[in-house]
């Protein structure tokens, strides 16, 4: 796996790239993540498929947002990317944010091969909210050492169910750095917040009837801790009704543990999903 950077004008996007022969996958991450979440499956797949994991813009080691951004222009960022790497038939796979991204995308550009939506592109509510909102504060904190972020996201992350392993521990690290004499995390908690009230822009009727290419949506159907799903089926229904092709599967496994577990039977679908196509 290599690393670098790939300027886009005055845009520049992190890049973790996979080798791999039988086509481009590019692989997305979530609301408040960085290309590490999608490690699982870019492990899982790299040797066979090339799998380009980017940090989106104000996240990780890429350049800021835009002051006014959402996720439509996260979608334009990851079309210039396809351009500027000279990727014909590129696949998709988003998770949460991502996939709300890579449906965008997909809508736009009819070269796309497929389209993997990891638990996102849905209908978004106020449930979405009360789950999401209350953890983005740590995103403006101050912290006196690397490990007491650390431990505030051990925290977090049990609350949402999920494991803390070496891999979690990895993925908190990348995200903060020191400023002056304390630690932070590298995203403005007023960005994040309005790319995350671009779910609410995104109408899966409008988007969904441009996409051409077949889909596979992966619905996370468990509890996130104390919590309900983040999005109940209902919530699909749209996508599920204008995207022409598509398949839906559902893993009891929750939004989070998606992507910061390896979910063997998520792994075999996808790669059924990508024989086919």
């Amino acid at each position: 796996m290599k690393m670098y950077v790939k300027e886009l004008g005055k845009r520049s996007i992190q890049i973790a790239d996979y080798p791999g022969t039988k086509g481009t996958i590019i692989a997305i991450h979530g609301l408040t993540g960085n290309h590490k979440q999608m490690h699982y499956y870019a492990e899982m797949l790299t040797g066979t498929y090339r799998v380009i994991a980017v940090d989106l813009r104000g996240r990780g080691n890429s350049s800021e947002t835009d002051e006014q951004t959402s996720l439509f222009k996260h979608a334009e960022d990851i079309m210039s990317l396809i351009h500027e790497l000279d990727i014909e038939h590129p696949i998709l796979m988003g998770y949460s944010m991502g996939a709300f991204i890579s449906a965008v995308v997909a809508s736009k550009l009819k070269q796309v091969k497929g389209l993997i939506l990891l638990d996102g592109a849905a209908t978004s509510t106020q449930q979405q909210r009360d789950i999401v909102q209350p953890s983005l504060g740590r995103l403006s904190k101050e912290y006196d050492s690397k490990e007491s972020y650390i431990r505030e996201m051990r925290d977090i992350y049990s609350r949402l169910g999920v494991p803390w392993t070496d891999h979690l521990r990895n993925v908190a690290e990348y995200e903060i750095h020191k400023v002056d004499n304390h630690w932070e995390n590298k995203s403005s908690e007023s960005h994040i917040l309005a790319d995350f009230n671009s779910f609410y822009s995104f109408v899966p009727r409008e988007v969904c009837s441009q996409i051409a290419c077949p889909t596979l949506l992966v619905h996370a159907s468990g509890k996130i801790g104390q919590f309900p799903p983040l999005f109940y089926k209902e919530a699909y229904e749209d996508t599920q009704t204008y995207t022409d092709n598509i398949k839906t599967i559902v893993s009891d496994c929750n939004h989070y543990t998606m992507v910061f577990e390896n979910r063997e039977e998520i792994n075999q679908e996808i790669r059924t999903f990508l024989k086919k196509i």
